[in-house]
């Protein structure tokens, strides 16, 4: 499958994802935020942290928000799980907004937080403890021990947590994470604390999870080799107080491989959302670095 993305300023045509301009899709997209706006209450007044923030997701696309540090991609995962309320502007799922948490949410972030009292298949269950679903326990188990084989973990379910690397602990984290098959996945920078062959590694098992389940994904990074290897839209929020500043499209097919990064077009499209980086520091104006 070939999920759309939805771009400003690119006029009514729709093309496949990865050509030029691609575009529009007819379909309602599964998330919708609406013109958001959200300030923190502090002692010193209103902290402004999102500004009238419109973004669609299709189902089974996968989004990454890069931005400064500081600019609300936190507070937008929060918003989108509904865990807070815009103070104005909606946020949707499946064109019905979001008032409260929901248990079609998926959540993983930079640390796994597993528990040590529990072994790592058990960590594993532990959504479906909690969210509502007909399975027996044999199929419970059967499901998270297929995720931890997908994810390189097989012949590990009976280990604690600290018997395992970083690496495989937040691997057995992703499996968590997906395990009662939500409809949305938040990721939070959770390859941040990662060594670069580790964080390389686990992008190509994300893709690889992404293209079996088809979740509706969105990953907060800092890293853009990493939002351009697993997104298929990638959005840069402008300094606080945020909104969307620049999208654009991973020109990678389904097939792809770190090496990829390396060929011209994910190229160029690093390079222009570094400059487009720049800009939502303050570091650049009408094109000129500012000194």
């Amino acid at each position: 499958m070939v999920p759309t993305v939805h771009f400003f300023g690119e006029g009514d045509e729709s093309c496949p994802l990865g050509s030029p301009g691609a575009l529009m899709s007819d379909q309602q997209p599964q998330i919708e935020l609406v013109g958001v706006t959200h300030a923190y209450k502090t002692a010193g007044g209103p902290l402004p942290v999102l500004d009238d923030l419109s973004l669609d997701m299709d189902a089974g696309s996968f989004t990454a928000v890069v931005g400064p540090s500081g600019c609300g991609k936190s507070t937008l995962t929060r918003l989108i799980a509904g865990l807070l309320i815009p103070d104005h502007g909606e946020v949707r799922l499946h064109g019905e907004r979001v008032t409260s948490p929901r248990s079609t949410v998926g959540m993983a972030f930079q640390n796994p937080v597993l528990l040590e009292w529990r072994s790592i298949i058990e960590n594993v269950l532990l959504p479906l403890e909690i969210v509502p679903n007909s399975l027996s326990r044999t199929e419970r188990e059967d499901r998270a021990r297929e995720l931890l084989s997908m994810v390189g973990l097989e012949g590990f379910e009976d280990k604690k947590p600290s018997e395992l690397s970083g690496g495989m602990r937040q691997r057995a984290s992703l499996c968590r994470a997906m395990v009662h098959r939500p409809e949305v996945l938040i990721l939070d920078e959770p390859f941040g604390a990662l060594d670069a062959f580790t964080r390389e590694d686990l992008w190509q098992i994300m893709h690889k999870l992404r293209m079996k389940e088809n979740t509706t994904t969105l990953l907060i990074t800092h890293d853009l080799r990493e939002c351009v290897f697993l997104a298929d839209q990638i959005v840069v929020l402008s300094g606080r107080p945020a909104t969307a500043q620049h999208k654009a499209a991973s020109p990678l097919g389904d097939d792809r491989v770190v090496e990829d990064l390396y060929t011209p077009e994910p190229t160029a499209l690093l390079a222009e959302l570094r400059h487009q980086i720049q800009i939502a520091q303050g570091r650049e104006m009408d094109g000129e670095a500012v000194h």
